[in-house]
């Protein structure tokens, strides 16, 4: 299509993912059950209009958002219009809350809900796992995501909300290391953990940014007069572009993978064509330095992390 430009990352086993995802069934989607009252035909509609849109389509779900029938349903209904080599499918196990067994029945159960042999990228949702709460350790977990690798379930596997030292525990005895390690990131949250995003690269794991719309959706009485702000709001007339397709920009800019989602389809059509422009080096550099000065602004896991708040905002 006219116009249309897509980017890939490679990924530390040589597959590509794209450098985006355009639908999170997350957040404003997030239920507590999975019945028929609390099915979101919304929310299928939306996934149906993203695969609709050229490119690969890369589409973020987890167990935890009971979320598996919209996805499902929309999948079905669009086998005809997206080939599922043409859609990335991001899924998460839920270590926080026990949904399921273990990792493989959570995939074996997510996956006969989506009518899937196979997801793209199998995540653990987040390092807090126990013997006693879960069943298993830590180390127990991702042997688990090394099973389902090796038998073809899954063709990559992390991580989620992982901090160095989450990280170092599986790098110790891992056979497969993860792929990726998906945070919440954005200008106003450059690390959600300490020096988190340094060292996945140093290590070469792949970092995904959910929230990386963070000072969109909370925004000061005066935000308009945050030189933050100001600067934001003259790309977006620079080149013609929203404040969020700027902000997502400068997120993969930095290398990062952002993970976005909108009730609009102008928005999701406006991140799947992300890459038709580009930022400066200074501009880029610019966002991050003003981003740095503002304090942290942490949207989740604030009972776990917010005691790194003071080094959440240093690079």
């Amino acid at each position: 299509m006219l116009g249309f430009k897509q980017e890939f990352t490679t990924l530390n086993n040589g597959n590509k993912m794209p450098s985006i995802a355009i639908i999170g069934t997350g957040t404003a989607w997030y239920k507590t059950e999975e019945t028929p009252e609390t099915f979101s035909q919304e929310l299928v509609d939306q996934i149906k209009y993203a695969l609709t849109l050229p490119g690969i389509v890369h589409i973020d779900a987890a167990e935890v958002y009971r979320t598996y029938p919209e996805v499902g349903k929309a999948l079905r209904e669009s086998h005809n219009v997206k080939p599922r080599d043409e859609i990335f499918i991001t899924d998460k196990y839920s270590t926080q809350l026990k949904i399921s067994e273990n990792p493989m029945v959570g995939l074996t159960n997510g996956l006969k809900k989506l009518g899937l042999d196979y997801v793209d990228l199998y995540l653990l949702h987040s390092p807090f796992i126990s013997k006693e709460k879960n069943g298993f350790t830590m180390e127990e977990a991702w042997k688990y995501m090394e099973d389902l690798y090796k038998a073809g379930k899954v063709k990559n596997i992390g991580v989620s909300n992982f901090s160095m030292a989450d990280l170092q525990r599986i790098l110790k005895s891992c056979e497969v290391k993860p792929q990726v390690n998906q945070i919440e990131f954005n200008a106003f949250l450059q690390n959600q953990t300490p020096g988190i995003v340094n060292f996945c690269r140093e290590n070469d794991i792949q970092v995904v940014a959910y929230t990386p719309l963070g000072p969109l959706q909370r925004k000061s009485k005066n935000f308009e007069q945050e030189n933050f702000h100001k600067f934001v709001k003259q790309l977006a007339e620079k080149y013609d572009k929203s404040e969020a397709q700027i902000l997502l920009r400068w997120v993969s800019k930095r290398g990062i993978i952002p993970v976005t989602t909108s009730s609009k389809e102008k928005r999701i059509k406006d991140a799947q064509y992300l890459f038709t422009f580009d930022l400066t080096d200074s501009e880029v550099e610019k966002i991050t330095q003003l981003g740095l000065k503002h304090e942290p602004q942490r949207m989740y896991w604030n009972d776990q992390y917010d005691k790194f708040n003071s080094q959440s905002q240093k690079i």
